[in-house]
């Protein structure tokens, strides 16, 4: 089951990367937070920690969560078991090596699912994570405007909020996310982890 948002009356959102870690893009983002005051999640694609593990580790001091996001990007509804199951592995292995711990959560390439899939994934123990402003595809590159607006139609509290770091020209996207954190957190919320976010559900 696709968790795109959690019931909690705490006044918390958490914001999530898909694709990176990129060199260019996911240390602005790391700067953005800084300075809002505020943890992320990055959903890393096992390639991109193996290309960029100096970013990766980056991420991980400053205190924000490495999410399993495959080693390939492949869509896992057309993978075999022992596929699907090494597409997760390969990326945990990464994902130890600069943090001492497997990632807590998981998010699909292209939120890609079905009930096989999700049957691999709670038997290897991954809450399967999505988010509710998908209509912002900053993927494509909309227009920083486009991704503002449909994001702040969903937020509230408890909302999973996704953009990208990886994969192209990710500039609307970090502009998107440089306006959103400072009008949420001057509103009061307070920006946390996919975990964090879990833990406060009631």
């Amino acid at each position: 089951m696709l968790i795109q948002s959690v019931n909690t009356s705490s006044k918390a959102v958490a914001f999530t990367f898909d694709d990176g870690p990129n060199p260019v893009y996911t240390p602005e983002l790391l700067e953005i937070f800084a300075e809002a005051g505020g943890k992320a999640t990055f959903y890393m694609i096992g390639e991109q920690i193996a290309a960029h593990p100096e970013v990766a580790r980056l991420v991980h001091e400053q205190g924000h969560e490495i999410g399993n996001h495959s080693y390939t990007h492949p869509n896992m509804t057309e993978l075999s078991d022992e596929e699907l199951e090494s597409e997760l592995s390969r990326t945990e292995e990464l994902i130890k090596q600069v943090t001492g711990t497997r990632a807590a959560t998981m998010r699909l390439p292209y939120l890609a699912g079905d009930e096989r899939v999700q049957a691999i994934l709670e038997r290897e123990g991954y809450p399967s994570i999505g988010a509710l402003n998908m209509d912002a595809k900053d993927w494509d590159m909309p227009g920083v405007d486009h991704i503002l607006e449909t994001t702040r139609r969903e937020v509230r509290n408890g909302s999973i909020l996704i953009f990208h770091d990886g994969f192209g020209d990710r500039s609307q996207s970090v502009e998107a996310v440089r306006v959103l954190t400072k009008e949420l957190t001057a509103s009061g919320y307070r920006l946390v982890t996919v975990s964090e976010l879990l833990r406060l559900a009631e």
